[in-house]
């Protein structure tokens, strides 16, 4: 096991009801902010209504800016910024799923910087301070209600691209499930993949004697496996997204990777995928992830052979333990494609044409993942893997 530092200081308010404390909760932080969201979402559904109705109970102006699209794009980051420093904004509340709250927390980098917010995205700066953020929860998900991430897409080239700071977590994030229960089917999906996807991140790892992390990873996986049947059946089923709900933020508030290494190199060979095709972060982690699998098991097939018997309970065949690893695989693909995710391009209508681009620009700083040490030629067999 590693060293490590685990702090997460973001307020968690959870359960029915509970974003009628949104403005309670943002007036410690100041009397002026931007209200960041998509589309007319919130507004059909009256979320918009409740939040304004709670801002204005405490005192509190604000400038809104909506349009937040899936991949959240670099303009509208300026866009953000731009008003930001106009207003003299003193927080930034987000009222959405991971794009939004990715886009609020760059927002929230840029308007404490004077050079282009994309430099942090780059590497050619690093964030150091940011507006403080709040968040209400629609989309169970990316996690980002409580990480201290952010993931942006550059029109100019189609570059997908993270970068992350302490003070880019937010400082509450206000979880109501009944909030998702409007949510399409194939959104719901993509979220389930995209929660699963961060805790197979943390678990597949060369770190050893990690046996705590190992189960806690293992625990939230079957518990979204379990339950994701349901909320997908029965929209409405409280308990059920309860559950999904919070297992989202559990898979990436940090602690499942405490003491080990992550890989993150299947986040980084679909942010090429996305970037490119702006097809829904969860389908391409769908897509992704089995082939990734299936180009490095040789690896670890031990930890592979865990993974089948503990999370999916593929009896271990002790004179073949290829073969027990490869039915887990084969297992979370069936899962995959059993709540409507794709597990192959061709599924999507993505063919040959971009993968030597994506596998160069994908790796042009250096290589993807730490399980194996991904290069060009390994990016580009596995999303030929992944045809």
């Amino acid at each position: 096991m590693q060293d490590f530092v685990f702090q997460n200081s973001t307020k968690i308010i959870f359960g029915k009801d509970q974003e009628q404390l949104v403005g309670q909760e943002s007036v410690i932080y100041g009397k002026k902010l931007l209200l960041h969201y998509g589309g007319g979402s919130i507004i059909r559904s009256g979320l918009y209504d409740t939040v304004v109705k709670s801002l204005h109970g405490q005192g509190i102006d604000f400038v809104e800016l909506a349009g937040v699209k899936p991949n959240p794009r670099v303009s509208l980051v300026r866009e953000g910024v731009a008003l930001c420093k106009e207003h003299d904004i003193d927080f930034i509340l987000a009222v959405g799923g991971g794009s939004v709250i990715d886009s609020a927390k760059a927002i929230a980098a840029g308007a404490k910087y004077d050079g282009d917010v994309w430099d942090f995205f780059t590497g050619n700066s690093a964030v150091t301070d940011c507006l403080p953020i709040g968040v209400v929860l629609t989309i169970p998900a990316a996690g980002s209600e409580t990480s201290s991430g952010s993931v942006i897409t550059n029109e100019d080239g189609w570059y997908k691209r993270s970068t992350g700071h302490s003070t880019m977590r937010p400082q509450f994030a206000i979880l109501n499930p009944v909030l998702t229960y409007t949510l399409p089917t194939y959104q719901t999906a993509c979220g389930i993949t995209d929660m699963m996807a961060h805790i197979l991140e943390r678990y597949f790892t060369n770190e050893k004697n990690v046996d705590l992390t190992d189960r806690l990873c293992e625990a939230t996986l079957r518990t979204i496996i379990h339950n994701a049947p349901t909320v997908l059946e029965e929209p409405k089923n409280y308990p059920a997204r309860a559950e999904i709900m919070w297992s989202g933020t559990i898979a990436h508030n940090d602690l499942l990777g405490t003491g080990r290494i992550g890989d993150w190199g299947s986040h980084d060979i679909e942010h090429e995928l996305s970037g490119i095709y702006d097809i829904a972060h969860g389908a391409g982690l769908a897509i992704v992830f089995p082939a990734w699998m299936k180009y490095v098991y040789k690896h670890d097939v031990n930890r592979f052979v865990q993974f089948a018997n503990r999370v999916w309970d593929v009896e271990i065949d002790i004179n073949n333990l290829e073969k027990t690893a490869l039915a887990g695989i084969k297992k979370i693909e069936q899962f995959f494609s059993s709540i409507g995710m794709p597990v192959t391009l061709k599924e999507v209508d993505i063919d040959e044409k971009h993968f030597e681009e994506m596998a160069k620009k994908g790796t042009e700083n250096g290589p993807l993942g730490n399980f194996i040490k991904l290069y060009e030629h390994d990016v580009y067999q596995i999303y030929q893997l992944a045809k």
